[in-house]
């Protein structure tokens, strides 16, 4: 009865063992595994340990011919004091090892990541005049390897480089510059690698959303070329070409524009009362030192370049403008300081006017009070000595009189008036005309230059 009971025990434990193995069975058809199928299926497929991947495909022959295409996804910065640019990218290989062949019923490829690469022959191309460059690893390295049936091989990076651009400010802020950054094999010749564009100018593709603060992006082109170096030969090398153009308008509103006003506002001076001297130095020194501090600012986010810029023509021309009227006042000072030390010496040599015993000679220059106004009631005007004479003051002789307090009012309305005009020196009406002429043909042949 016990041998009986332990058959029983066997045979139903064999069959729950049976059933579940169908069961697993059934599941491995539907989600079927192939990294658990054959340990280490992938190298053997690939017989990754059968070669040398330290050499070349097809070492020892002609060279391997490896094709570039490059997707621009994002153009970051342009420095002009470190005269660089930052470029992210996608850049993609393609070649064909022989080496990495397998056969496939349904000619499909095999994709990896970055962990195959460092198993097998890859292009060694790098970025010359980087200055800093990485791939990015957020969450892992992002690097594609895809090997065909064939053996050809697309292998993708993505890539974040800072490389070196010449850039030409002679006609800074009205310019545009061309920067380039250039691919090409580091160890490899071109007996050994040639390095292509793999579809001409259709290899390059550009962001659609790509836009820059300062600058509009025109076009995007490829081409390519030799480079040679005495010590190691010639080297296929690859250039990714952008022409960029600078928006005028920010410099308009920050540059340009306050310029143009400081010299408009100095000119105001040139209708001042040339005895005010507190308000005509004043204004003068203030738009100097305001010019000064318009080009120490635009000077300070540029690099140090030995040449003049355009902008620099414009600020220094303006700057002249405003000391210039500056220093035309001086004159108009100076000569009028020696005009009346003349008239003094003049008054002194001949104290009375004219001989006209009755009569009160009065000096009117300006600066008289009401009650200097108020003095002339019961005087009239009897003789002016003529200007040529007396070009700088008004020399009026008064005599006694009966007229009216109003005839009196009007008279001296009109030296009043005669007084603004005496008191305009020569230099500032010619000065009204040449400086504002002056300036704006300047400016007519500036932007018909630059623009």
């Amino acid at each position: 009865g016990s041998q009986l009971l332990l058959l029983g025990r066997t045979w139903a434990q064999r069959h729950q063992n049976n059933a579940i193995a169908v069961s697993c069975s059934h599941i491995l058809k539907r989600n079927r595994d192939l990294t658990k199928a054959w340990k280490g299926k992938t190298e053997q497929l690939l017989r990754v340990n059968e070669h040398d991947f330290t050499m070349r495909p097809a070492f020892g022959g002609p060279a391997i011919p490896v094709g570039v295409d490059v997707q621009v996804e994002s153009l970051d910065s342009i420095s002009e004091v470190d005269m660089d640019f930052t470029m992210t990218l996608y850049l993609r290989h393609y070649w064909k090892d022989e080496r990495l062949s397998f056969p496939s019923t349904n000619n499909k490829s095999m994709t990896f990541d970055g962990r195959l690469v460092k198993k097998i022959w890859v292009p060694d191309v790098f970025f010359v005049h980087s200055k800093r460059s990485f791939i990015h690893d957020t969450t892992t390295d992002n690097i594609m390897l895809r090997v065909f049936p064939d053996g050809h091989v697309l292998y993708s990076m993505r890539v974040t480089v800072t490389a070196m651009c010449n850039m030409d400010f002679s006609h800074f802020p009205l310019d545009s510059q061309t920067c380039s950054l250039e691919l090409e094999s580091y160890a490899y010749t071109d007996e050994d690698l040639m390095l292509y564009w793999k579809n001409g100018n259709e290899s390059l593709k550009t962001d659609e959303k790509i836009s820059l603060s300062q600058f509009l992006i025109q076009k995007f082109h490829t081409t390519s070329r030799l480079a040679f170096y005495s010590s190691t030969g010639w080297y296929n090398r690859l250039y990714i070409n952008f022409t960029l153009r600078r928006h005028i308008f920010f410099f308009l509103l920050q540059t340009y524009f306050p310029a143009t006003l400081m010299v408009m506002l100095s000119w105001v001076s040139f209708w001042i009362d040339r005895r005010a001297v507190p308000a005509r130095v004043s204004l003068g020194i203030t738009t100097v030192l305001t010019m000064s501090t318009i080009i120490t600012g635009v000077n300070a986010s540029m690099p140090r370049v030995s040449y003049i810029k355009a902008v620099d023509i414009y600020l220094w021309v303006s700057f002249v403008f405003v000391f210039l009227s500056v220093l035309e006042y001086a004159a108009v000072n100076y000569l009028t300081t020696v005009q009346e030390r003349k008239e003094r010496k003049l008054r002194e040599r001949f104290p009375c006017s004219c001989g006209i015993p009755h009569s009160k000679t009065m000096m009117l220059d300006g600066n008289y009070s009401e009650s200097d106004a108020n003095s002339l009631a019961g005087y009239t005007r009897n003789q002016m000595v003529p200007e040529e004479e007396k070009p700088e003051k008004m020399v009026v002789h008064l005599a006694m009189s009966n007229e009216s307090n109003s005839s009196r009012k009007r008279g001296l309305k009109g030296h009043v008036g005669l007084r603004i005009i005496q008191n305009t020196h020569a230099i500032d009406k010619y000065s009204r005309l040449i400086f504002p002429g002056t300036y704006i043909f300047f400016n007519l042949i500036y932007w018909s230059v630059f623009s």
